[in-house]
């Protein structure tokens, strides 16, 4: 990679000569403003800001043009002791961090998953730290609480979820699941997690620290769960299913699964962390055959539903177990009864929790069910065009089966062709693509589904990976296999 340095590289370190406090400071003083002054004279700035990034970021390299450190040690080693302006902070931002900043909104990002912001949400993030509630009880913040639960409800309905569910809202995935092991350990007495191969890592690693024994199940040719594998379970807390595994997006047989479970005892808990916000369309609500029968399912709003991290959805239709597992109320948090069932901390591993649901709010007020299947349909569109032209390339193969936005292909010039081509096409910065192993084979991953990539987007990547592996067969050795 280049080091990306560009012609601010030579601008002097921040900290080094800092200007004193301007009449926008906020330390001590006569001069100071008060915050809402501060915000008033620089509010617009910050959002001019963010209006012009997504205006240009597609003319950004898509992946950080830096080497491990170069940041750190463009950085002071330690905080200024006088306050600086905010038109510094912004400038920094610009020169110094902007470089070093792997551009998830970039219009040819395609690696791991889509996870993009949008402007209501952005706003209402804003919004969310002006208030900064933190929502370990209801009278903390009955907003905070009832929005929460009703913006829950609303995104279950447009899932296809049953009704009547309990759903919180999550920093991550990875809580989500390490949420129902706590509950499915608790609940059953058990010490065993059982996943498939194509499992997210984040089921293993919820076991690790909980001590739990992890068994893994083999997966078919597509990569789904072979229910036959599952075998006893009646010493099983936990199974994990996939709407929408990691690697290749496959979809686990989640009515067949819950039948195990449901003989055994065990808990069942969906992981749709990706996948699950293309059920807003009806077409694709085939991925969730059976999930009527789960335990707990987890749906990430911040991967393809247009609203920025952090903000994974988690039901389960069992909320005494959770509250069973998690309620522990110190004196200091004792309140009246009729307000203790409405305690969100009593349902999960935190205690304080953001007002995450006023983002999630805004975008399905702004975008709607029609705005959301708009969305997740061209995202799918445009995978399916990308995956047609991947099949019809002589030297070019589809690895699995395309489910949503995710297309897996490869070249057919072999392993090492592949990671070497796929290291050139990241390190060019025009595009960003991951990979995966299918059926031990080198394989790249194509995620479609940013808000802002066009056809004209997924052509430049198609052209680009046609280019660089011409370029790649042309180098010494290049056709190694």
């Amino acid at each position: 990679m280049s080091d990306g340095r560009g012609p601010e590289a030579d601008a002097p370190s921040p900290g080094a000569d800092a200007p004193s406090p301007g009449a926008d400071a906020l330390s001590p003083g006569a001069g100071a403003l008060s915050p809402g002054d501060f915000l008033r004279a620089h509010g617009p700035q910050a959002i001019d800001w963010a209006a012009s990034y997504l205006d240009r970021v597609g003319t950004l390299p898509v992946l950080a043009q830096v080497r491990p450190g170069e940041l750190s040690a463009r950085l002071p080693d330690a905080a200024p002791e006088r306050g600086e302006s905010f038109e510094a902070v912004l400038a920094d931002l610009d020169q110094i961090l902007l470089p070093a900043v792997t551009h998830w909104q970039h219009p040819r990002y395609f690696a791991y998953f889509p996870s993009n912001t949008s402007a209501p949400a952005i706003l209402a993030e804003m919004l969310a730290a002006t208030l900064n509630n933190v929502g370990f009880l209801w009278r903390s913040s009955p907003a905070l609480t009832e929005l929460e639960l009703v913006v829950m409800s609303w995104a279950a309905q447009l899932l296809g979820l049953p009704s009547g569910w309990h759903g919180q809202i999550e920093d991550g995935g990875s809580t989500a699941t390490l949420t129902a092991a706590i509950a499915a350990r608790r609940l059953t007495g058990r010490q065993k997690l059982v996943c498939s191969a194509e499992t997210h890592s984040s089921a293993e690693k919820a076991a690790r620290m909980l001590g739990m024994e992890v068994r893994t199940v083999g997966c078919d040719a597509q990569g789904r769960m072979l229910v036959a594998e599952l075998g006893d379970l009646s010493d099983t807390a936990l199974v994990v299913a996939t709407v929408g595994t990691t690697g290749r997006g496959a979809v686990d047989p989640v009515a067949q699964i819950a039948g195990a479970c449901r003989r055994h005892g065990a808990w069942l808990h969906v992981d749709a962390a990706y996948a699950g916000s293309a059920m807003v369309c009806p077409e694709f609500r085939w991925a969730f055959a059976g999930v009527e029968l789960a335990d707990s399912v987890v749906v990430n709003a911040h991967k393809w539903m247009l609203t920025p991290m952090d903000c994974s959805l988690l039901w389960s239709s069992r909320p005494e177990a959770l509250r069973d597992a998690f309620s522990l109320v110190a004196e200091y948090l004792r309140t009246p009864a009729a307000e203790d069932d409405w305690a969100l901390s009593e349902y999960g591993p935190a205690l304080g929790r953001r007002f995450r649901a006023l983002k999630l709010w805004a975008v399905l007020r702004c975008y709607g069910r029609e705005g959301l299947q708009a969305h997740i349909r061209e995202g799918v569109r445009m995978a399916a065009q990308f995956a047609c032209w991947v099949a019809e390339a002589a030297d070019w193969e589809l690895a699995a089966e395309r489910h949503f936005g995710l297309v897996c292909f490869r070249h057919r010039a072999g392993e090492r062709f592949n990671r070497e081509l796929l290291e050139r096409v990241n390190s060019s910065g025009e595009a960003f693509l991951s990979h995966t192993v299918i059926d031990g084979r080198h394989t790249l991953r194509l995620a479609s589904g940013g808000l802002l990539t066009t056809d004209a987007d997924m052509s430049r990547v198609w052209e680009l990976l046609q280019r660089e592996a011409l370029a790649l067969s042309r180098a010494p050795g290049g056709t190694a296999r």
